[in-house]
């Protein structure tokens, strides 16, 4: 009877242990995303459906800035966010002694010139004066549209990731920049002539992305991707977020609800 009781206290030990592997398990499904505007729209409409037929439980979570989608990761309340390219990936990893990893790109809203007082770039008058994104990367994405379209010239020497008002070289219509904050971009446009805005932030202050005047060809070290910690970049769950990017019914969402954005290459393909 003693050996009875043994072994079915055993069997009993191993049916609780195998349960608390299983549920183990599927807390592992369990997962939280991090984006910033319109990426969050991008997952929560073209990633997450495809992640909960795999049996992942998938919370989106919304940021406004492009500071806390990273320290979250680093956290652990992330388990991958959407926000960033390459360029700012990896200045961020240094400065703040950690490791990024990136997943897969995908298609990005562009920096467009904006205007409430002209309808084309040759409309656009001497001494006009034109706002820009104070942080390196985008104010040489905002000085390269408008260089692009012939507003200004840039030293050719310049790093073309790092170009600031000082490499600019020829300015025949005397433009004046004002750097400001890119979040606050959209905002200045009632006190000047243009503004270069970054297209997550023309997106959720209600500007459309159809009426910029131009917009930035965003080379691919420009182009926003999924992110996880280095650690994590070869999990299940970094594979089946590429596979959701790669997917028909992801690029189904894109064409319906994304499509002024740049595709990355491998989309064109």
């Amino acid at each position: 009877m003693k050996r009875f009781n043994i072994f079915l206290t055993a069997a009993l030990l191993i049916g609780v242990l195998a349960g608390c592997g299983a549920s183990g398990e599927k807390e592992s499904k369990e997962i939280t995303l991090g984006a910033t505007v319109p990426y969050s729209d991008m997952l929560e409409k073209g990633v997450k459906p495809y992640l909960e037929k795999k049996g992942y439980s998938v919370e989106v979570k919304e940021f406004n800035d492009y500071v806390q989608p990273n320290i979250s990761l680093k956290s652990g309340s992330l388990d991958a966010n959407l926000f960033q390219h390459k360029v700012y990936m990896d200045a961020f990893s240094e400065e703040n002694d950690m490791k990024l990893a990136s997943v897969v790109t995908v298609p990005t809203a562009p920096i467009g010139i904006y205007s409430k007082k002209f309808k084309s770039i040759d409309e656009i008058k001497p001494g006009s004066t034109v706002s820009l994104a104070n942080d390196p990367t985008n104010l040489a994405r905002g000085l390269t549209v408008l260089r692009d379209n012939g507003l200004i010239e840039i030293d050719s020497s310049a790093n073309p990731l790092r170009v600031s008002e000082k490499d600019v070289t020829k300015n025949p219509k005397n433009l004046k920049f004002q750097p400001v904050e890119a979040a606050q971009t959209p905002r200045t446009l009632d006190s000047v002539d243009l503004a270069a805005v970054n297209g997550n932030f023309a997106i959720s202050s209600g500007l459309d992305l159809k009426d910029a005047l131009v917009k930035d060809k965003l080379p691919e070290e420009i182009i926003n991707r999924i992110v996880v910690l280095e650690k994590d970049k070869n999990s299940q769950l970094a594979k089946d977020l590429k596979d959701a990017v790669e997917s028909d019914s992801f690029k189904k969402v894109i064409q319906s609800d994304f499509e002024e954005f740049h595709k990355p290459d491998w989309m064109n393909k």
